[in-house]
């Protein structure tokens, strides 16, 4: 046999053993997909992403809202060894993933967040149960991230790797800079480097090239899916009576639940009192409340649970943040969402009821 043939061999098993392991790999992935969060099947990129992620390699990830971009990092880090790092914006949607993993586990301390919200003996309890093994994902705002109390224990654990919610926030270029999450990467060399895998629902070819500058995964594979929604279409309205046009959509739609989003607190709070004074149920939302204020305001631990809880008479959510709205789009494609943007004209995105 010449040295051809036997490379030709020699390839010929390489790709054979390849397709085994990732044939295997890909069993062990749905069994784990059905055993922690109930699926049957992937959706989209999902499957691929998550295998990219557990081969250890930087994964960039460009995904519509509702397209399940919290699962490709949830599931790789439940079957990883050590502690998944993730870095959101929103102490909200931190509290509604931790609370949604909960109730795919019977360890109630598998996933935790270390934010501003929680006292010195609740960060002491997420911390022994990160140290006792207990923990699989660990939620931070990219602010409590740069904390030295925060970087000394991380350095303690072994970091499985870091997932980037939201990763346009990173971006000078982007609609929602935050300028702490340029930090992260010189914070993730401080603690320990490991694998990244950056998300984002919303990222221009420039935005995305900044984003993956930054965080130093230039070579990253790269995901993009389809932005395409057959559920949900688009409205723009002219304004005229603002506020009578805002009572007067939300009375069309008895019976259902949807978001506001206002450009300010100020009026985040005047709408909800004026919706409550039209006898509408409205709960005002914002980054200025209080974390006791919060707590009674009722942010739901369950998105999908405070959407079916809702009464007949519609219950409306008022917020500053464009997020809210753009997580409504993940509960329910039955239930109508209507985003204001009072400055410009009154926007309507509502999603077509499905059987």
């Amino acid at each position: 046999m010449t040295i051809f043939q036997k490379n030709i061999v020699y390839l010929g098993k390489f790709f054979l053993r390849q397709e085994i392991m990732d044939t295997e790999q890909g069993g062990l992935l749905h069994e784990k997909l059905r055993e922690y969060f109930g699926f049957s099947s992937f959706k989209g990129n999902q499957e691929a992403v998550i295998k990219n992620v557990l081969s250890g390699k930087d994964t960039f990830v460009l995904m519509p809202t509702g397209g399940g971009k919290s699962l490709c990092y949830q599931l790789p880090a439940l079957i990883m060894d050590g502690v998944a790092i993730v870095i959101s914006p929103l102490i909200a949607l931190m509290k509604n993933q931790v609370d949604a993993m909960r109730t795919f586990s019977t360890e109630s301390g598998i996933a935790h967040f270390l934010n501003s919200s929680l006292n010195k003996s609740a960060i002491m309890q997420v911390r022994q149960d990160v140290l006792e093994g207990r923990t699989k994902l660990l939620y931070f705002a990219p602010e409590s991230l740069t904390k030295e109390d925060n970087i000394a224990f991380l350095r303690k654990i072994k970091v499985s790797f870091y997932a980037i919610d939201e990763a346009h926030c990173i971006s000078e270029w982007g609609h929602d800079f935050r300028p702490e999450y340029r930090r992260i990467r010189p914070i993730i060399n401080d603690i320990g480097t490991a694998p990244l895998i950056a998300l984002t629902a919303t990222a221009t070819p420039k935005v995305q090239m900044d984003i993956q500058k930054n965080l130093g995964m230039t070579d990253a594979t790269v995901f993009r899916s389809s932005f395409n929604r057959p559920n949900l279409y688009y409205e723009l309205r002219p304004k005229h009576n603002v506020d009578h046009d805002i009572i007067r959509f939300i009375k069309q739609h008895d019976g259902k639940s949807g978001i506001i989003y206002c450009l300010s607190r100020k009026k985040v709070e005047e709408l909800a009192e004026l919706l409550m004074a039209n006898g509408i149920k409205a709960l005002a939302y914002h980054a200025g409340m209080d974390a006791q204020t919060r707590a009674t305001t009722k942010m739901p631990s369950s998105t999908k649970g405070w959407m079916s809880s809702s009464p007949p008479s519609l219950l409306v959510w008022v917020s500053t943040s464009p997020m809210y709205a753009m997580l409504s789009t993940t509960i329910s494609p039955s239930h109508s969402r209507a985003t204001i943007r009072r400055r410009v004209v009154l926007a309507v995105m509502a999603a077509r009821a499905t059987a």
